[in-house]
């Protein structure tokens, strides 16, 4: 892109979101009403894109995004004139008769940066919820998903208008001359490299960031487990999409006794979803580029392999690879593997897994399966993570009711369903007293007097709330009227003259 000018693109969404051109709630819903179009009408253009860009089967495709992001929409159109309405709190005393509430508005000029594992979902859902919020939007899809990319840039201008919604191809040229322009909120998706760098430019502009940045998500499988089932649901969640999910389970701690048992689960189970030869399946998707390739296949050198092993650079193809024995300072063990290896390391016990995973950085998805519930919630109570999933894989991110996001190292911020609108909206507070009264508010004014702070001190001050019945005085004393009026009605009936 020898013309790109970050500063005029950015300009014209300025210029948009101050002319109020996409604030309204009739043009939020009618975005997403052509947005929604755009996904069904043109299911199979993405899905084909993203066979190109990940040879995604297109279950996964269907599954994992599109359908996703439908269901995102769905919601949005289902929910959003009452989502915007105003939220009115409440008051202390002295406030009566004023209005308090919360108004959501539009930041402004929205940035995304989308990511190339599921170039689709990690796209779009946050433009649905940028939208929704009345903000105009600027999206960079990723330049590694590259067919993805020119598919989205080519679909959005037909069918949203190019001033709210505009979309920017390239790479880290095209990507650091936007991140150089003032934005009034950025969403990036991808590494923990990029999101310092993302997060330093932001710092510029004091602009607010959402980073979701992943990391190494550990998996506790416990003696008490249903063995078999715990090894196909980390299978699936392990190798859909090649490994290459954000919430993928990254390695698993178990301890000795069922360390055989599980890897001939995870065999099986291979073997089961993928045939004999995965690299022949159309299940099994592909390395997104070389230079991914061969950094997973560098994890590869050195350690026991139990299963699989076997890499085709032309095809891109990683076989899925099981390896036992790891330690903790190997390389396999030092950063997010972001494919498919599956390292297994044994531990003493649970409370030697719980040493492990909080001797390092926090998690975004700590994964614990267990029959036992006190075990359940020991390890959920013991261990930080972002996000925390019992007896199953990756079912949080298909939850819109949940906030997905990371902590730490892992990200800040979240999003999905509502918590996008929340993100991208300014939850204003707005108080409107009335002009009438004026007489109650002497108080309030010089010359001061102990009068007026008397009653002041009556209106405002809080006072703790007491321990026992005395924390229930005006339950106790309706009670104690409603018991004497009981007691003289009783006396009166037992007058004579009354029976």
């Amino acid at each position: 892109m020898a013309d790109f000018d970050a500063k005029s693109i950015v300009d014209r969404s300025r210029a948009a979101f101050n002319a109020g051109k996409c604030k309204s709630l009739a043009t939020r819903l009618e975005h997403l009403k052509n947005l929604y179009r755009m996904i069904d009408e043109h299911e199979k253009d993405f899905c084909d894109a993203m066979k190109r860009d990940l040879n995604k089967p297109y279950t996964e495709c269907m599954g994992y995004e599109i359908t996703l992001a439908k269901n995102e929409i769905i919601g949005y159109l289902e929910n959003l004139s009452q989502w915007v309405k105003p939220e009115r709190v409440k008051k202390p005393l002295f406030m009566l008769g004023q209005d308090a509430y919360i108004r959501r508005e539009p930041l402004g000029v929205v940035l995304i940066i989308g990511a190339w594992n599921y170039p689709f979902q990690l796209t779009i859902h946050p433009l649905i919820g940028a939208i929704a919020a009345g903000n105009t939007v600027i999206i960079k899809p990723s330049e590694l998903a590259e067919e993805t990319a020119k598919i989205l840039a080519d679909l959005l201008p037909k069918y949203l208008d190019s001033d709210c919604v505009q979309v920017v191809n390239g790479a880290v040229k095209e990507t650091t001359a936007l991140l150089e322009q003032k934005f009034d909120h950025i969403l990036y998706t991808g590494n923990s490299v990029v999101g310092k760098i993302v997060m330093a430019a932001a710092a510029k502009h004091l602009t607010p960031v959402t980073l979701e940045l992943g990391g190494k998500s550990p998996v506790f499988v416990d003696k008490n487990c249903d063995i078999s089932t715990a090894a196909r649901r980390i299978t699936w969640g392990k190798f859909v999409n090649s490994g290459q999910t954000c919430i993928a389970p990254d390695y698993i701690l178990c301890e000795e006794e069922v360390k055989d048992q599980l890897v001939q689960a995870i065999k099986d189970t291979l073997k089961e979803f993928y045939g004999e030869d995965p690299q022949k399946s159309n299940d099994y998707g592909r390395i997104i580029n070389e230079r991914h390739f061969k950094r997973l296949e560098d994890l590869l050198q050195g350690v026991n392999v139990a299963a699989g092993g076997k890499t085709v650079i032309d095809d891109k193809y990683i076989e899925p690879t099981i390896v036992t024995d790891v330690k903790g300072d190997e390389a396999v063990m030092q950063h997010e593997i972001f494919g498919p290896i599956l390292p297994i390391m044994i531990v003493k016990d649970a409370d030697d897994a719980i040493r492990y995973i909080n001797s390092r950085n926090p998690p975004l998805m700590l994964h614990v399966f267990t029959k036992s519930k006190s075990m359940m919630k020991k390890i959920q109570d013991e261990v930080h993570s972002a996000m925390f999933i019992g007896n199953d894989s990756l079912l949080v991110g298909g939850v819109d009711t949940l906030p997905f996001g990371g902590v730490g190292t892992s990200g800040m911020g979240a999003y999905h369903g509502k918590h996008t609108f929340e993100t991208f909206s300014h939850r204003r507070a707005c108080v409107v007293a009335k002009l009438g009264m004026e007489a109650a508010n002497q108080i309030r004014y010089p010359p001061y007097s102990e009068k007026k702070y008397s009653w002041a001190q009556w209106l405002m001050a809080k006072k703790p709330k007491r321990e026992g019945i005395l924390g229930f005085w005006p339950f106790t004393l309706l009670a104690m009227i409603f018991a004497a009026f009981f007691a003289m009605f009783q006396m009166m009936v037992t007058l004579p003259g009354l029976q």
